[in-house]
């Protein structure tokens, strides 16, 4: 069975759902889940945003749960955005 995934847009102050400042993600695993980052290298890193937020503790950016369809579509413009960024 295919591991389920859910996806947030990251949507800070000036920011809309359309213009997110980036992406988050939830692997549902058997150990538990695994909230993960994505980086302008296109790596995935720890995160606890997720985590906050259901806790009520998350002061910074809204995440908005969007499909796996609108991230990979996200992860593209930022793939745009951040070609030849260090």
């Amino acid at each position: 069975m295919p591991e389920k995934i859910t996806y947030y847009a990251v949507v800070g102050a000036g920011r809309t759902i359309e213009h997110p400042s980036g992406i988050v993600r939830r692997r549902h695993a058997t150990a538990g889940p695994a909230d993960e980052s994505l980086t302008r290298d296109f790596s995935w890193t720890f995160t606890d945003a997720i985590y906050q937020q259901e806790r009520g503790e998350n002061f910074g950016p809204e995440l908005v749960e969007i499909s796996a369809d609108e991230a990979g579509a996200l992860m593209e413009r930022f793939r745009e955005r951040w070609r030849g960024t260090p």
